[in-house]
Formats: C-alpha cells, structure tokens, sequence
C-alpha cells in the first residue's frame, strides 16, 4: 500500500465531505493504493456518523472513534498503529491543510529518501497578534532547543516513513515534537515543504492562546526526556551527590571549628547559634532527596507498565 492518511479531528462535520471527495480525487488521479483513517477524537457532531458514510461507499475509508476527547497526541498514537502505507501522511480536517501536497510529500520520502518531511506555512491566513507572532517565537524556541530545523513545528501537514511511526512514542501532548521524537530515536533525514494556508472555511479552531503556553512547557519536557529520561540518575543523581558533599563539607567545617577554639580556650558560640549549620543541613537533606529521586526514577523505569492512554468506542474497516 502506497499511503496512510491520517486526520484527527474534533467536531468537524461540516467540512469531512468535501475533505474526503477532495483527498479520493487526488488519490484517483495519482492511481494510488491507499487508505484513510479518520481518528474522531471525541466529536459531540455528526462527523462519525460521516466517517461510517464513507466507510459503507469506500472500503479504503476507515475510522477510530474515541470514547471521549483524549486529544489529537493520543488520536496520532491510535492512527499510528494501525497505518499500514509505505508513506504516513497526517493532515487536519479543517481544509487548511491542502491534500494537493500529498504526491510532492510522498515523492520527496519515497524518491529523496527522507525519514520525515514537514510542511511549513509561509503565508499564513490566522491573526498576526494572536497566532503568527507567537508561533515565530514558538518555532525558534523549538530549534535551538532541540537542534532540528523546521520553520513550522505546528503543521498538522506532514509526511513519514512508515518504520519511522512505528518507533515513536507519542503521549501526552506531544504531536508537535514528531520531529524531534524521530531524531532523537535515530531519524536524521527531516526535510521540510512550503505549503500552502488555506483560511478556515468552516467553524472555528479548537486551539487557543494556551497551546503555545503548553507547547513551550511540553518543549521543555521533551528537551529533559531526551537528556536524561532514560537515566534520570544521571541529572538527580550527581546533583544531589554534589549538594550533600557541599553541605556535609559546610557542617564539618563548622564542627571542626568549635573544637579549635574549645582546644584552644577561645571564644565560641553554640553550632544551633550559626545560621551556615542550617543551610549546610538543608542542603545535605535536599541533596538526598535528589539522589533518592533519581534511585526511584531508575526504579520506575525498570518496572513500568504501558498503561492505557484512551479508549475507543469502535471503529470501522479495521
């Protein structure tokens, strides 16, 4: 099978038709063999009664549906494991996203070999204040910290070889890190593609101001996950050794400072009078808290299970 397209959506009934006849003429034309997977994230509309639609008038069309909204992460995780294309496509439907990219997407991974390829919006159609800005911050943020240079990390429009969703792990809120999640499991070939904007046609966007606020917040995490996540005692572990070395050093200089001056019949004052006998004691404790943090994050690690991150209600051709 050529391609597996992915759309996760949320409540999108009034633009999935024109979406799924737009996508089938685009795949007709190319003469590809393929499938669509529409990942329904909790929708309260009509947009599985839709899918299923689709699905009885083309066996190529195929749906998950959530319980509830779990969001778009744990939709990705679902179409993931289920894709079984040569070429993984995602893209939202919400009609911004053209599906007139996807033969130069999936020509730039089966012909110019790359792992992942990220469409990239130059000319956007959202508000300069609200969505532009921040996302010009966001996205340079986003490649210093973590070495892959994209301009557009929010792109809902991107292209995967399909062994590389098969080895990342995508959680939490965690969808706009995919490239970063593939390097850093080995992918290095991440290209990127000028697409184009379309202004939304319908309804209104699910995401707010808050999603660059979380997304700076998920960057850091993912920056901390791919430093330390497998060996958190690497980081607790030698800063709380450190910490608990000062702070014992601190307390037995102090110590070994009231028996000189008692040796010596000098003055002296009570250890419990010398405010440095309970910063040098904080920090032995703090420092061993630190260390017993990163023990039990080895722990952890060793003994996890893979729980459960959402429920599906059904699905259909799959």
């Amino acid at each position: 099978m050529n391609l597996s397209i992915l759309i996760p959506l949320l409540n999108e009934e009034e633009s999935l038709k024109e979406l799924y006849q737009w996508i089938i003429k685009v795949m007709q034309a190319h003469q590809y063999t393929y499938e669509v997977i529409f990942l329904d994230d909790g929708s309260t509309d009509n947009s599985w009664s839709l899918i299923e639609g689709f699905s009885k008038e083309n066996p190529n069309i195929k749906g998950i549906r959530f319980m509830k909204n779990f969001g778009k992460s744990q939709a990705l995780h679902a179409g993931f494991a289920q894709a079984k294309g040569d070429v993984i496509i995602t893209m939202d439907a919400d009609l911004q996203d053209s599906p007139d990219e996807i033969p130069d997407l999936y020509e730039m991974i089966t012909q110019q070999n790359y792992d992942l390829v990220s469409g990239w919006k130059k000319k956007r159609y959202d508000s300069v204040v609200a969505k532009n800005i921040p996302s010009k911050l966001f996205n340079w943020a986003a490649r210093k910290t973590s070495g892959v240079q994209l301009n557009d990390f929010n792109c809902g429009l991107k292209a995967y070889k399909n062994v590389v969703v098969k080895n990342i792990e995508v959680s939490g809120e965690m969808h706009r890190y995919i490239p970063v999640l593939a390097k850093n499991a080995g992918f290095g070939k991440i290209g990127e593609k000028v697409v184009i904007h379309q202004a939304r046609k319908y309804g209104e966007t699910k995401f707010g101001m808050e999603r660059f606020i979380n997304g700076f917040l998920d960057l850091i995490t993912i920056w901390f996950l791919s430093k330390f996540g497998k060996r958190p005692m690497h980081l607790f572990g030698a800063i709380g050794s450190m910490m608990f070395i000062i702070g014992f050093v601190a307390a037995g200089y102090i110590g070994f400072s009231k028996l000189y001056y008692m040796y010596n019949n000098m003055k002296y004052s009570l250890v419990t009078n010398n405010p440095w006998f309970y910063i040098a004691l904080t920090t032995m404790v703090l420092g061993t808290q630190l260390f017993l943090a990163g023990f039990l994050g080895e722990i952890i690690l060793r003994t996890k299970n893979n729980e459960e991150r959402y429920k599906v209600a059904t699905s259909v051709n799959l």
